[in-house]
């Protein structure tokens, strides 16, 4: 905290305070407005875009994360609690161990992302696998992600979990997650660590009983797609950093091997329906890249729902999120994976991914995306729980989690508003500028009065 110096018992020289020392005098008086205040003064320094990344891996981790270093063995595994992200590496061979303590009655679910250097090259079959498993070395779950035909370096996320009502892994005790790399064996592919942020959270147990089967049937039909004026929202760089949408049309600009992520609530009872456009160049270049575009749908716990490619000539592309059933408890008994994993209310990620492949047929861009976000079917209130979710709100379609944009509106009218209370808040300290002059030269005009005439 800054201190005041105080000028009691100096001695007064007579002279005027110079112009430098009342301006830095002015400025030092900005120390008591509120650090909220000063930040909207100067929005070029406060207002950080969205789609900010840390450092140069192009994803941006959670401020707020906690660095651990994943053993190679389970003797020494670090313990993760549940709430908390953490940051680690993962080598391009070997397993790396992380410890839970888990209790009987909850679910857990532990999402890992693994983010390669932008610069790497990878194959379509390169990725991670996580998996929990218990004390005695029982798999609970095994998910793995890979990259895929776009052969382009971005953030992959795969899913670990213990469901407490699976016939494994069941008891209360001690696991352990698992991730290693899935490697291809291409000689092509970079060698080197990856960096990971890995999110653990539970679910509570249900106060009462519930539906123990999928729902089977729903309204498969592919809706209308929305025609609405368009709002500017530009896309977070990681899902700590993911924007909000609701309902509507989205426009933003993306570049080659870049990722952007939003989130849009929904409740239970509601389908999310999602379709994503490439803009044309607009240029002379031709060519072909194929499955230059990805768009997949992650869950509230960051478990893949589904995704969807399309190649690009240069002209504007257009593809949808198959049809997907509504948010509901039971759709964990289904069989599909798509439904069983819309088993939560809560944000569910969209993340919008364009080749780096594509700079090099037709530019560097920026590109214009377009997505149409349109949520039908009924809400209702969803399951009784025994408890909280950790971390909190989380299966809370209304609740912004700490970690979402604003909720609806478009860039331009934020920046608008900030712009305005800037403009008050600079007011206020030409305001302080003007009453610390004034009183210098009051001051001033004091001594010269108190001055001998020749």
């Amino acid at each position: 905290m800054r201190r005041w110096r105080t000028t009691a018992g100096r001695r007064d020289t007579g002279r005027a305070t110079p112009p430098g020392a009342r301006l830095g005098a002015a400025l030092a008086l900005t120390a008591l407005l509120p650090a909220s205040l000063l930040s909207l003064a100067s929005p070029a320094l406060s207002l950080a875009s969205p789609a900010r990344a840390d450092g140069g891996s192009g994803y941006a981790f959670a401020a707020d994360a906690r660095t651990v270093t994943g053993a190679k063995g389970t003797a020494d595994a670090v313990p993760l609690e549940p709430g908390e992200t953490y940051r680690s590496s993962l080598p391009d061979k070997g397993q790396r161990y992380f410890r839970l303590e888990l209790a009987a009655a909850t679910d857990a679910y532990v999402p890992v992302t693994a983010v390669p250097p932008p610069d790497a090259t990878v194959s379509a079959s390169d990725g991670i696998t996580v998996s929990v498993e218990d004390a005695n070395g029982v798999s609970c779950h095994y998910d793995s992600a890979r990259f895929g035909a776009g052969l382009s370096p971005r953030p992959i996320t795969a899913l670990g979990r213990r469901e407490a009502g699976g016939a494994l892994c069941k008891d209360a005790g001690t696991y352990y997650l698992v991730v290693e790399r899935a490697v291809s064996g291409s000689r092509t592919t970079t060698p080197g660590s990856w960096d990971l942020e890995i999110a653990p959270a539970t679910e509570p147990a249900l106060a009462g009983t519930g539906a123990t089967t999928a729902p089977e049937t729903w309204n498969s039909a592919s809706p209308e797609p929305l025609t609405a004026d368009p709002h500017r929202r530009t896309g977070g760089a990681g899902f700590s950093t993911a924007r909000t949408l609701d309902q509507g049309v989205w426009q933003t600009r993306i570049t080659p091997g870049q990722t952007l992520y939003y989130a849009v609530p929904v409740a239970w009872g509601r389908q999310l329906h999602a379709t994503v456009d490439l803009g044309s160049t607009g240029g002379d270049a031709h060519g072909y890249v194929s499955a230059a575009l990805n768009l997949s749908l992650y869950n509230p716990v960051r478990g893949y729902v589904d995704d969807v490619s399309l190649g690009y000539d240069g002209t504007q592309k257009s593809s949808s999120l198959d049809p997907l059933p509504p948010v509901a408890y039971a759709n964990r008994y289904a069989v599909s994976g798509e439904q069983n994993a819309l088993r939560f209310a809560g944000a569910y990620y969209l993340v919008v991914h364009l080749t780096g492949q594509t700079a090099d047929t037709f530019g560097l861009g920026p590109y214009g995306v377009t997505l149409r976000v349109r949520l039908d079917g009924t809400p209702n209130s969803g399951p009784e729980y025994a408890g909280s979710s950790v971390p909190k709100g989380l299966f809370d379609a209304s609740s912004d989690q700490g970690s979402l944009g604003t909720a609806t509106g478009d860039d331009h009218t934020a920046m608008r508003a900030l712009a305005a209370a800037g403009i008050g808040t600079g007011t206020a300290l030409l305001l302080v500028l003007g009453v610390w002059t004034l009183t210098a030269r009051r001051a001033q005009i004091r001594v010269n009065a108190q001055k001998p005439t020749a």
